[in-house]
């Protein structure tokens, strides 16, 4: 029992320095304590025409797993310039109108417990009037016996992928909450 206990404890000061090393966000993402509910629509349309005088950006999440996965409807927060803008769950995107101009983008594993606050996807690019922008987040979960491999990467895709994507996947909508 004693054991038991010992091991309980353990686990918990471990996951609390975990959450602590890990809470440490770039400057394009947003506040840490901002999460996201979010709800998904498949055989949502295609998102309408952009506005002309701004660029459009489609965040696209796609969750690559192999071996059993729990919990694979992983949310994803995506920031802009500082502030966390939506979130997508599960093979789902959402889109954004920007002003045309420079754009620093932050992805990151929304998690309860700051588990996976180390995994964190960054770019940046120069934002056209009337032009679109398509990025994937990738995420990937690999599940072989005891062993767990999970990552998160934030990537340009062709515009072809991105259409292809949005076919098999649900139009994401996301609350924040505080």
């Amino acid at each position: 029992m004693r054991t038991t206990v010992g091991f309980v404890v353990l686990g918990l000061a471990l996951l609390s320095t975990l959450q602590a090393a890990c809470t440490s966000l770039p400057d394009s993402c947003g506040d840490d304590k901002v999460t996201f509910e979010v709800s998904r629509q498949k055989g949502a349309p295609a998102p309408a025409a952009a506005d002309p005088d701004k660029a459009r950006i489609l965040f696209i999440e796609w969750i690559e797993k192999a071996g059993s996965c729990l919990g694979c409807q992983i949310t994803t927060r995506v920031g802009l310039n500082g502030a966390w803008v939506g979130a997508n769950q599960g093979n789902s995107y959402f889109s954004l109108d920007v002003a045309p101009g420079e754009q620093h983008v932050c992805t990151d594993w929304q998690s309860k417990f700051g588990v996976f606050k180390s995994k964190v996807g960054l770019t940046s690019f120069t934002a056209e009037a009337g032009k679109t922008y398509y990025y994937k987040i990738k995420v990937t979960l690999k599940q072989s016996g005891d062993y767990a491999d999970r990552d998160l990467d934030l990537m340009p895709v062709s515009e072809d992928e991105a259409k292809f994507r949005m076919k098999t996947s649900a139009l994401s909508k996301s609350t924040p909450r505080s």
